[in-house]
């Protein structure tokens, strides 16, 4: 089906916001951590010792040296989660950003973190970009690429173009896997993320061509398992405080730690990875990779 119809339509994308990004703050703020980061910590050659927070971190600060921000750029964000990139980016960067986001709960709760800042945080599905004419210094996506669909891969990169300003730079952080593929595993569609659909390099590379200059393209999919380990650790301990407080059950407990250490074990199988990769228009007189 996902190869003959749009399974990420603008009406369809809704499913996941719904089923899954719109569960309780509680459950994320506790599983996540202080950073509410749901996507890889960077934990580098140098972090066998770093903290779960330590490493998300360390993305952030990742994510910001590879994009050579300066105070007063433009930022567009597709894909916002919790905004605390956003209010990362203008905090410490003096950058402004505009963020779009599907996500009833994760747009509240990131208006509320990024109060007072530069950040525009919109309830919009990330293509209602394209039908703006505002240019941005900086694009970047981090963990949306993955709902966006194989249908659409095209149509995003053509997004990302048009917004990128002559001499700009775009990131693109997302998992990958090593064959393309029209959907996803079944159970992980039903019952985590309908819809979502894990991109291959030749899906990427095919869907940015004559668009982008591929400065560069890093692979930290082993972060993700620890990362994984690490949610997992936080959620069991706190399970008991969430199944009173929110009224989950034995089945989502179930449920819940199936999804963290399936995935885990596929990062750790290297069957997945996780990819960050940085793009131009081929306007750059050079671009040194950053690790």
């Amino acid at each position: 089906l996902s190869w003959l119809a749009n399974e990420q339509s603008r009406r369809r994308s809704r499913r996941v916001a719904e089923q899954h990004y719109d569960l309780s703050n509680r459950l994320y703020e506790a599983m996540l951590g202080p950073t509410m980061q749901y996507t890889c910590a960077y934990y580098g050659p140098d972090g066998a010792d770093a903290t779960l927070d330590e490493a998300q971190r360390a993305k952030l600060d990742l994510i910001a040296r590879k994009l050579h921000l300066e105070p007063g750029m433009r930022v567009l964000e597709l894909g916002g989660g919790f905004g605390e990139l956003a209010r990362f980016l203008a905090a410490e960067h003096g950058c402004e950003v505009d963020s779009y986001n599907i996500s009833s709960q994760q747009v509240e709760y990131a208006r509320g973190l990024c109060e007072g800042l530069p950040v525009d945080v919109r309830q919009q599905d990330y293509r209602e970009a394209a039908n703006e004419s505002r240019q941005y210094d900086r694009v970047l996506s981090v963990g949306l690429m993955e709902h966006v669909g194989p249908k659409n891969f095209r149509a995003f990169f053509d997004l990302a173009r048009a917004r990128l300003k002559p001499g700009g730079l775009a990131l693109v952080h997302t998992i990958g896997g090593n064959i393309s593929r029209g959907g996803t595993d079944p159970w992980i569609a039903k019952y985590i993320f309908p819809g979502g659909v894990i991109p291959s390099e030749a899906q990427l590379t095919r869907a940015k061509e004559g668009l982008f200059v591929l400065e560069d393209w890093h692979n930290f999919g082993p972060d993700y398992d620890r990362t994984l380990m690490a949610w997992d650790d936080n959620f069991v301990a706190a399970w008991p405080e969430l199944k009173q407080s929110e009224g989950l059950d034995e089945r989502f407990y179930r449920m819940w730690r199936y999804y963290l250490l399936s995935c885990a074990g596929a990062f750790r199988a290297r069957q997945l990875n996780l990819w960050q990769l940085v793009l131009s228009h081929g306007d750059l007189p050079r671009y040194e990779p950053v690790r």
